[in-house]
């Protein structure tokens, strides 16, 4: 199948080392790294890294755009760049050696509803019911979440398959599109259904919840705890085996390319599921917003365990 992915706000990650990190003091970096992200980048990453190609569009501001560009070539990723004024934007990740990480966010280039009908018509002539269509992140600056529902629905009418990993989307909005596949995490599911999701059981009744409401495959990561998935075939749940986490950032984005790679090479939907969490899992194993590795993905599936709840 043919895989496109599509990311509207861009960052480079910046992961800053340090052995403590106090709020309101001034805090010195042991170590720094950048890395290119957002999160349909992070998708089409994780895919090439795990031999599963795939075509990103990634919308550029032109004020910092070679350099994004550079990486994603090095990463060999095959992209198709989209200019537009402005700077790609920022995310300052900081690791404490002995705390959680702490993120800090900055607001990246203005895209508007006229800019993203533009890159929606680039791709559209490539979407058939072969294609995988994977739309991530949060919206940008400029642009809501419902004015980008039309270019989504002219996705669905050529018969590709939609992706949306977003926190931008509403139940509503989700109702309103009924992707093909969404994985909210854990905190996503949460402001979605306006309750607290804090037990696997939590989670698999909010999976149904939207599932029923049309949305064909509903995904709910909960880190170590696993996922679960719910279906036209029923309700899933796996576990994974534990693991010592150097870095999240990314780890939910390499899940949808789990998915993703499994689907497209016709595996079972409980085996997509499995595959999404390794992709996931293993993605915690990699500095910075670094993909997973083949080794370690082949690794961690040998240990994940798949249930079936219900169907």
């Amino acid at each position: 199948m043919r895989i496109l992915t599509l990311t509207l706000n861009p960052a480079f990650d910046i992961h800053c080392g340090t052995e403590k990190f106090l709020a309101e003091h001034e805090n010195h970096m042991k170590s720094y790294r950048r890395h290119i992200g957002g999160k349909g980048v992070n998708v089409s990453r994780a895919l090439h890294e795990n031999g599963v190609e795939s075509k990103a569009f990634v919308v550029l501001g032109t004020q910092n755009s070679a350099d994004f560009e550079r990486e994603l070539s090095a990463c060999g990723i095959d992209y198709v760049p989209i200019y537009i004024k402005g700077r790609i934007r920022e995310n300052i990740t900081i690791h404490p050696e002995n705390a959680p990480e702490t993120r800090i966010s900055f607001e990246g280039c203005h895209v508007s509803p006229e800019n993203a009908k533009e890159v929606f018509d680039m791709m559209l002539p490539l979407c058939d019911a072969d294609t995988i269509f994977s739309f991530n992140g949060r919206m940008p600056t400029g642009l809501a979440a419902r004015e980008v529902f039309p270019c989504l629905e002219r996705v669905k009418e050529t018969g590709a398959k939609l992706v949306i990993d977003s926190s931008s989307f509403t139940m509503d909005d989700f109702a309103a599109v009924k992707p093909w596949l969404i994985k909210p995490n854990q905190e996503e599911i949460s402001d979605c259904i306006g309750y607290p999701v804090e037990t696997v059981e939590d989670a698999a009744d909010a999976a149904l919840s939207l599932c029923e409401k049309g949305i064909e495959n509903v995904m709910v990561s909960l880190g170590g705890k696993g996922a679960v998935l719910a279906c036209r075939d029923g309700l899933y749940a796996v576990s994974v085996p534990r693991i010592e986490v150097v870095s999240t950032i990314g780890a939910g984005d390499s899940s949808v390319a789990g998915f993703i790679a499994a689907y497209s090479a016709g595996k079972d939907i409980d085996e997509c599921l499995a595959t999404a969490v390794s992709y996931g899992s293993a993605a915690c194993l990699t500095a910075g917003t670094n993909p997973p590795s083949r080794e370690d993905v082949q690794k961690i599936r040998a240990g994940v365990v798949t249930k079936k709840l219900r169907g």
